[in-house]
């Protein structure tokens, strides 16, 4: 199998269509075969990051590259920059505003989940500019 690679566009402060890109991902990979495990931490991942960039980041590109053992994902935005990526890390930290946070978004588990279900992260963010996030799941066969 070569490697496939899709593209989505993230809608910002569209709370309804927020995660239709991992949704997409999760059954390409199923009808792909991938094992269960593999697509749940992907899904996963995706839909924790997609959330971020509808809630801070006015939306975003996500890129995903589909190859027989692992799945990458590159998710960019050009929000405001994560002004401490340690301290965002932190499970419950969040800088999620009260609106979003009463439709039951932005407990501060997004990046900790992220970590969690990936096998790679990596952030790279620039204030007033944006962030890319790098995301590895291996698929154990």
């Amino acid at each position: 199998m070569s490697v496939i690679h899709l593209t989505y566009e993230v809608s910002g402060d569209d709370f309804t269509r927020a995660g239709e890109a991992s949704g997409m991902v999760k059954s390409k990979l199923k009808k792909l075969g991938y094992n269960k495990d593999a697509i749940r931490r992907v899904a996963i991942a995706m839909y924790e990051a997609e959330i971020n960039m509808v809630i801070h980041a006015d939306g975003g590109v996500v890129d995903v590259d589909i190859y027989p053992d692992k799945v990458e994902v590159v998710l960019a935005d050009k929000g405001p920059g994560i002004p401490d990526v340690e301290k965002a890390m932190q499970e419950g930290y969040s800088t999620a505003p009260d609106n979003v946070r009463n439709l039951g978004f932005g407990a501060g588990m997004g990046l900790p989940n992220i970590k969690k279900y990936t096998d790679e992260m990596k952030i790279e963010t620039t204030l007033g500019v944006g962030t890319t996030m790098y995301l590895t799941v291996l698929v154990k066969q």
